[in-house]
């Protein structure tokens, strides 16, 4: 009876949250690298073809790497890659300035990141290229310790968006800060539903996903996607797991294949904790 009882709870958080469009989950796999740097991945970007990536870690480091498929499906990566954000003046990041939360890539080729500790967002012109300060909004400097600047993405338009992992208080909206023509403006929020906080956004087709995360002790980690149309404050959940399905998960990116439905790509953080993950997990929506 116990065993029949976790495979039944195991198997709830493939329903939908709600009826409609919904994620299925179609590979999940464990990253590992021989580096005492490798770890803590807090944000994601996918190329267009799904064939590699790119993440950045709480310790101020950029991983690069391929992955692998067969007919389609993710099977493993390779060529995994370890690089140091520098700062400003070319250097790697040190100290309470290494903690990278989001990652965005323009059609420009243009990288912003953003971190917590020190509350900030950089951009720099190419992957190897040194970076500037992107101006900050006066919030910034009012941010929770440890949960700021948590997720960013970008919009057809260009405009960059920056979600902080927590709104203030658990009946307050998520400010979504938009970053255009050189200035921030935060005219937009996201509805905070449950006890979730944000971890990571993307911006696909013109729509806002977003992931979010929440703990629950021994059980484990919860992990939901929102999708919210770009300035729209009613979302539709995507995907809503029971604690433990997946670990800590902190980046989303998505794709899509030729003539096929579109990919979503999750990253979990494991915290440099020996029993966490640092899992990459691919879903399919079903619209």
């Amino acid at each position: 009876m116990k065993k029949l009882a976790i495979t039944l709870m195991g198997a709830l958080w493939f329903l939908p949250a709600m009826a409609g469009p919904s994620l299925r989950l179609d590979a999940s796999i464990t990253m590992r690298m021989d580096d005492s740097r490798f770890g803590g991945f807090s944000s994601l970007e996918v190329a267009a073809d799904g064939l590699s990536f790119i993440a950045t870690s709480d310790r101020g480091a950029l991983l690069r790497g391929n992955i692998l498929r067969e007919n389609g499906k993710m099977t493993g990566v390779a060529n995994l890659r370890l690089t140091a954000i520098l700062d400003s003046k070319g250097v790697p990041l040190t100290s309470y300035h290494t903690d990278a939360e989001g990652l965005a890539i323009n059609e420009a080729g243009e990288m912003f990141i953003s971190f917590e500790a020190n509350h900030r967002v950089m951009v720099q012109s190419a992957a190897e290229a040194t970076p500037a300060f992107v101006p900050k909004h006066p919030d910034f400097a009012g941010m929770i310790n440890n949960s700021g600047l948590e997720a960013l993405a970008v919009t057809a338009d260009g405009a960059l968006l920056a979600i902080p992992e927590r709104s203030g208080d658990v009946d307050r909206p998520f400010p979504v800060y938009r970053f255009s023509d050189g200035a921030w403006t935060k005219d937009w929020s996201i509805p905070r539903v449950g006890v979730f906080l944000v971890t990571g956004a993307d911006v696909f087709a013109g729509q806002l996903y977003v992931l979010e995360r929440d703990f629950a002790g021994i059980l484990g980690f919860s992990t939901r996607v929102r999708r919210f149309e770009i300035g729209g404050e009613s979302g539709e959940v995507l995907l809503a797991t029971n604690p433990g399905r997946f670990d800590n998960m902190e980046g989303i990116a998505l794709w899509q294949p030729e003539g096929e439905a579109v990919r979503v790509l999750l990253i979990a953080d494991d915290n440099f904790f020996m029993f966490q993950r640092n899992q990459l997990v691919e879903l399919v929506l079903e619209e």
